[in-house]
């Protein structure tokens, strides 16, 4: 499960002066989709405006869109859309979507790679010590479309699971929607362990410290691919290329490091579709085990 690292720099060319050349304006939830803070999302928000500017392209900010309303966007007649989305509708292809690029955290876990892990967590106060400790206690996880919040939890404790203890908690609730309803829940004591994205907890841990303090890791998952901006069918494929050589030669521009540090990346990676297929892989492993749900 490789990813690409950063591309080399582009040549340095003259650039022409669009005079009177349209610009194609896509809409995105880019900004939004690990906005942990007000500030992070500013931050996100500058640095797709410069991205798209250098592929002559011109991102509408929507605010964070559901996944489930996803497919219905998709099949409209706009000018096309380019998303963040979890690898896993795209690994399962739920979604008819084009990947171009994705981050590359600035964590250790990632090795210089677009890729993210899922924290398994608890209350900072709890007594659990192990993830074992928590067996029989309450699960929680967010939705089944999410990789970082079921998929790979489910795989996570596939190893845990034997002939005598199929089922390793006594209540789960899911359907909890989203990372920060599921951190809530753990704070809240609505349930002792769920598992959130490794990126959206590193940015938590820099921007919101206290918050961050209420919790801590018991173990961690196997790595996976980060989630990816990915083009909708509307979206040419000309300027798909384009945004990809934005997106993974930004790291060589004046404007982004800056910008990278706020958001805490290093830079971004070109995405493919094989790259998605070990997140179908732990997905059909579950299923082989008879484990449908993290339970």
């Amino acid at each position: 499960m490789r990813r690409s690292r950063l591309a080399k720099p582009p040549k340095e060319t003259e650039k022409t002066p669009a005079v009177n050349k349209p610009v194609n304006r896509i809409a995105t939830n880019g900004h939004a989709y690990y906005a942990v803070t007000p500030g992070v999302e500013v931050a996100w928000r500058e640095l797709l405006v410069r991205v798209a500017r250098e592929a002559d392209v011109a991102f509408d900010f929507l605010s964070n869109v559901p996944p489930q309303t996803q497919g219905e966007l998709w099949s409209r007649a706009d000018p096309g859309y380019v998303f963040v989305i979890c690898g896993y509708p795209i690994a399962m292809h739920h979604l008819a979507v084009t990947p171009i690029a994705a981050p590359i955290p600035l964590a250790p876990w990632a090795q210089g790679r677009a890729l993210y892990r899922s924290d398994l967590i608890v209350r900072t106060d709890s007594h659990f010590q192990t993830l074992p400790d928590t067996f029989g206690g309450r699960l929680g996880w967010t939705t089944k479309h999410s990789h970082s919040a079921f998929n790979a939890l489910r795989h996570h404790l596939l190893r845990y699971r034997n002939q005598d203890r199929g089922t390793l908690y006594s209540h789960v609730i899911g359907a909890l929607g989203s990372v920060r309803m599921l951190f809530d829940a753990v704070c809240d004591g609505t349930i002792d362990v769920g598992s959130v994205d490794s990126y959206w907890h590193l940015l938590l841990q820099r921007y919101q410290p206290e918050l961050a303090a209420r919790v801590r890791v018991l173990e961690s998952t196997a790595t996976a691919p980060m989630p990816a901006f990915v083009a909708s069918p509307l979206v040419a494929r000309e300027i798909v290329d384009r945004l990809m050589v934005s997106f993974t030669s930004a790291h060589h521009q004046n404007w982004f490091h800056g910008l990278a540090t706020a958001v805490m990346i290093a830079g971004f990676a070109p995405s493919a579709p094989d790259e998605f297929t070990i997140i179908r892989a732990r997905e059909q492993e579950a299923i082989r085990a008879g484990y449908p749900l993290p339970a």
